[in-house]
């Protein structure tokens, strides 16, 4: 499973192995690797090269490391294969205003590409999820994990792998964000009312409506965020 590697840049051709793994489902969620030791030998490496590899890892939050315990697997496979391609495609520093733009030219296609392609099961699925959040709201929580299971979810109806790579990057980027945006009542029951429109469209087989229905509720995130704070963009 694991092979020895070439002594140049080899730290690199260690997490290049390890987060394979990952990615195909080898290493799984909670997982403990082998000790620094151990990796040292497979590797046939020095243990300062391991650590090097782990700490990369632990960069791109796919491992962790317990004091006294060892290092266990912290990201899913599909977190494996997200968490690089966000790296690489977006930033802390760049404008959220760029990076909201992108966001509604996404999941407008997630949720026309989602309402072509529901199915019954996956419809009663996202009910649920807004039944979940309305509990939510009612009892003053702030729905962020709902919310999230109900954008994830139609990134996965749309039954296209690539965008639904690049939204679950984006939502990594701006958990921050939303969880901010969703801190007062006023705002959790508008969220709740936008993905309610969704949903909506998405039962009547409307593949257009539920696009402009996407793109109105993350206009008025956007609103929120950006506009009513003045905020102006970097130059």
């Amino acid at each position: 499973m694991l092979k020895a590697v070439k002594k140049k840049r080899a730290y690199e051709d260690i997490v290049k192995q390890i987060r394979h793994l990952i990615e195909k489902g080898k290493l799984k969620r909670g997982d403990q690797l082998p000790t620094e030791r151990e990796l040292s030998e497979t590797f046939k490496v020095s243990r300062a090269t391991v650590r090097e590899a782990v700490f990369s890892l632990e960069t791109m939050k796919l491992v962790s490391r317990r004091q006294g315990d060892g290092t266990y697997v912290i990201a899913s496979s599909e977190e494996a294969l997200v968490q690089p391609l966000a790296a690489s495609l977006f930033h802390e520093k760049d404008d959220l205003i760029d990076i909201f733009h992108i966001r509604k030219i996404i999941e407008s296609e997630v949720a026309q590409l989602a309402s072509e392609n529901a199915t019954p099961g996956e419809i009663n699925e996202l009910e649920d999820i807004l039944k979940e959040q309305e509990k939510e709201v009612t009892n003053g929580k702030n729905p962020i994990q709902t919310d999230t299971k109900f954008h994830h979810l139609l990134a996965r109806m749309s039954k296209n792998r690539i965008l639904e790579r690049l939204l679950l990057a984006l939502f990594d980027l701006l958990s921050k964000t939303r969880e901010k945006y969703l801190q007062t009542e006023e705002r959790k029951k508008k969220s709740l009312h936008g993905h309610l429109n969704i949903l909506a469209a998405i039962k009547n087989g409307n593949g257009r409506a539920a696009r402009q229905a996407m793109r109105r509720h993350l206009e008025d995130v956007e609103d929120i965020l950006f506009k009513k704070k003045g905020e102006v963009r970097k130059e």
